[in-house]
């Protein structure tokens, strides 16, 4: 058999063997092995076709495109069965305009009558968000199969039109044509993410009735649908009573488990399991990961190294965040380095999670670097590296890229705005915060969320702007949130004004009425305005509550090595260091007309 560094020197009609697919397909350079193919003059359709299939199936189906494009340039023959596998090409990669223009094709050389074709459309517009288009073509089928059934389905759930789910799957039931086991699943997947409890338990009750109770991918849909719903004592039940607790249900309890929160029954299951997979190590890594226990998650993923686990995607994403939560460069540097080398830096998602990763680990200048040398960016890529500049105080530089990022016709979301008015509140930027959020609003009609209003409410009370502050929140559609008292009862702490500073830490306390700092803030403003009974009265209720303040600390990696200090902590090794740097940049702020409260 040749070897990969030989195949440049196969004659035309080697290359033609259906033998070669599988060398041909399995290379990294597969592009210059479609290039030595189509030097023939009259390519065989059937050979071309197989090795159209066979990209699409592999790792890399751009490939497949490229070979399209190349047939194309050729004038060579497709039939119709070369759109099956270029339009599952199309939805893997989300190449939407690739996608129409096949579609184009296959109209104009009369395909678009064949089935397979219908449906490959279908998943393809379903894929690429189109779901409007992807419904308008399935209605016009004039036979559905369930193979075509469960792609629409599948491409609501996948879109998160749940109620669309249901309403479809209520058709097909209409029609005569009994669901598989593959819709049931897609169907109890939409019911626990629409916390639709009531027809979940429909669903369930038809497959006990149809005997297919003992389906792996059904018993760990229902687990799924259970813990989803917020019932997770049912889907414990329904676990429990199972003989046989197989890979697959045991992973859907575990992430159950895990996206409640619970990761200490996530983590028990966990440890019974005989037999564990990628995805149980993934599902228990993202329990901890959103659970905020960063340093259990980057210890599971190095415990899932040793067993020579290859991680997806979605564990490295978990990692990633985990990371971020942790602020050790060096940790992340070192994943940086293990995304690269396993494939994983061709991925959109995440170069975005990495932009975030690096930024949170202080090192802006390592997300520029992601952010530039991505091959394709999105609205999430801008997004994050806008924040990344928001959180690391360089307004300038957040507002500039969202000047870009418009150039590039990208459409900013709500994400893209938290970044920019985050960044003008820390900078100041009342004016040019205001414009930003008027644009938000009558320029790109996105809905302010109470996001969006915590961040004008920051901006005005920054800049000590108190009353429009006020004002504001007065006059949203939403109800504060502790986040937005807080900013308010802060500045009112550094600007002095106790009356609605007291005002502020009270609604705080109607919302969380353990709140520590809104009890030290009113302590304090009756103990300005000597007001010592309500100061005792203050500090009886929290001793009663077992209320203590707790000291706000930080964290920092030098020479590999994650440092913790306190607020006022003087047990830090270089403390007298610290102090003397700290009294001498208040100092210098001082000389430039800036006061400590101006950095608060």
């Amino acid at each position: 058999m040749p070897t990969l560094s030989s195949i440049g020197q196969v004659l035309p009609h080697q290359i033609q063997n259906p033998k070669m697919i599988p060398l041909l397909t399995a290379s990294t350079t597969t592009i210059a092995h479609i290039r030595q193919v189509h030097s023939l003059r009259n390519p065989d359709t059937n050979f071309s076709n197989k090795l159209l299939r066979q990209f699409s199936r592999g790792p890399k189906p751009e490939n497949t495109l490229f070979l399209y494009k190349k047939l194309r340039t050729d004038g060579s023959t497709l039939d119709r069965f070369s759109f099956p596998p270029l339009l599952k090409a199309v939805a893997k990669v989300s190449a939407l305009n690739y996608g129409l223009e096949i579609h184009g094709l296959a109209s104009k050389l009369g395909f678009i009558a064949d089935p397979f074709i219908q449906t490959a459309l279908i998943a393809m517009y379903a894929a690429c968000g189109r779901i409007i288009d992807a419904r308008l073509l399935f209605d016009n089928m004039s036979h559905k199969d369930v193979v075509a059934w469960n792609i629409m389905i599948d491409g609501y759930c996948r879109s998160g039109h749940y109620d669309h789910v249901l309403n479809l799957y209520e058709e097909m039931n209409s029609s005569g044509l009994e669901p598989d086991a593959i819709i049931l699943r897609t169907v109890l997947s939409a019911c626990g993410r629409a916390g639709n409890l009531s027809y979940g338990k429909l669903i369930h009750g038809f497959i006990r009735d149809n005997g297919l109770s003992g389906d792996s991918y059904l018993q760990s849909a229902l687990v799924n649908m259970y813990a989803n719903c917020g019932v997770i004592d049912l889907a414990r039940e329904f676990y429990d009573k199972l003989s046989s607790k197989h890979l697959v249900v045991s992973t859907a309890m575990l992430s159950g488990y895990a996206k409640l929160g619970m990761v200490k029954d996530a983590r028990f299951i966990f440890d019974q399991m005989v037999e564990k997979d990628m995805v149980c190590w993934s599902a228990m890594i993202s329990g901890y990961a959103e659970s905020d226990q960063p340093h259990e998650a980057l210890n599971l993923f190095n415990e899932m190294q040793r067993q020579r686990i290859a991680p997806d995607q979605i564990t490295m994403l978990s990692v990633i965040s985990a990371c971020a939560h942790v602020g050790a460069l060096t940790e992340a540097k070192w994943i940086h380095t293990y995304v690269d080398k396993n494939g994983f830096g061709r991925e959109l998602s995440v170069n975005n999670a990495l932009i975030d990763m690096y930024a949170k680990c202080g090192n802006l200048v390592r997300a520029k670097e992601v952010f530039q040398n991505m091959p394709r960016k999105n609205v999430v890529s801008w997004s994050s590296m806008i924040n990344a500049f928001a959180m690391h105080g360089d307004a300038d530089a957040a507002i500039n890229l969202f000047h870009r990022m418009k150039e590039q016709n990208i459409e900013p979301n709500g994400v893209t705005f938290i970044g920019v008015l985050y960044a003008c509140s820390h900078a100041g930027l009342v004016e040019e915060g205001h414009k930003f959020f008027s644009s938000m609003i009558n320029e790109h009609g996105i809905s302010p969320k109470l996001e969006h209003y915590g961040c004008m409410v920051d901006l005005y009370c920054r800049a000590n702007l108190l009353r429009k502050a006020i004002e504001l929140i007065e006059t949203m559609p939403f109800a504060p949130n502790v986040i937005i008292w807080g900013s308010l009862m802060s500045a009112c702490r550094v600007h002095g004004e106790d009356d609605l500073g007291e005002f502020a830490a009270k609604r705080l306390l109607d919302l969380e009425p353990d709140h520590d700092g809104a009890f030290v803030v009113l302590s304090n403003i009756y103990a300005k305005e000597r007001r010592w009974d309500d100061v005792g009265l203050i500090r009886k209720l929290m001793r009663h509550k077992g209320i203590s303040k707790e000291r706000a600390y930080s964290r920092m990696e030098m020479d590999n090595d994650v440092h913790v200090f306190f607020m006022a902590d003087r047990y830090h090794k270089q403390s007298d260091e610290i102090y003397e740097k700290l009294d001498d940049v208040v100092n210098q702020l001082k000389l430039v007309g800036r006061g400590y409260h101006d950095m608060v």
